[in-house]
């Protein structure tokens, strides 16, 4: 199973890094699969800790992706790392062991504390497509350009019929960076 959290790491000197990742569940562990080069991956192996975020304000997600990286954090509880204010839940993590790869190493971890911070009162359609469409923008520079505007095409159904302004903020960002790609322009 994979779920689509927010990974917080920190390297040595104590800098948060957040990025959207969709983490590999398998049994007791979690599996973490960073692409090389990342800050992700450079933390992990620098500190061997990291911390889950489960949220559903979709802003994240797509800011991350599209170069609003600075969100509220606070201190774990268990390790020296960052949990973000608008975390529903977290699990502080411990790198168990790494399997070195050319492209994405394999780091599997272990939970030593988690904490439900709010109830979890599901996604509407609206925050599914702006996780979707921020999948997407990861994938810019592998995707034909047809194909991510075909998703994007169907996904803008549900947006229009249940997004809050969140969603439609976090869809502006999203749609502003396909919009980038498509002029050349990087960002």
């Amino acid at each position: 199973m994979i779920q689509e959290t927010l990974v917080t790491t920190q390297n040595s000197l104590g800098v948060t890094h957040i990025a959207p990742m969709g983490v590999h569940i398998e049994g007791d562990n979690f599996i973490i699969l960073p692409f090389k080069p990342s800050t992700t991956l450079d933390n992990l192996l620098e500190t061997k800790v990291a911390v889950l975020n489960y949220s559903d304000d979709v802003r994240v997600f797509a800011g991350c992706l599209t170069g609003r990286r600075e969100w509220p954090c606070t201190k774990a509880e268990k390790i020296n790392g960052q949990v973000l204010v608008c975390a529903l839940a977290h699990a502080e993590l411990e790198v168990i062991s790494i399997e070195d790869d050319s492209l994405r190493p394999r780091i599997v971890c272990k939970a030593i504390h988690s904490v439900n911070h709010a109830p979890f009162k599901g996604f509407n359609r609206a925050q599914h497509s702006v996780l979707e469409a921020a999948i997407l923008i990861s994938r810019l520079a592998w995707l034909p350009i047809e194909k991510i505007d075909a998703e994007i095409d169907y996904l803008r159904l549900a947006l229009e019929k249940t997004a809050g302004p969140k969603e439609w903020e976090a869809w502006g960002w999203l749609m502003a960076k396909i919009a980038e790609h498509k002029a050349g322009s990087p960002t």
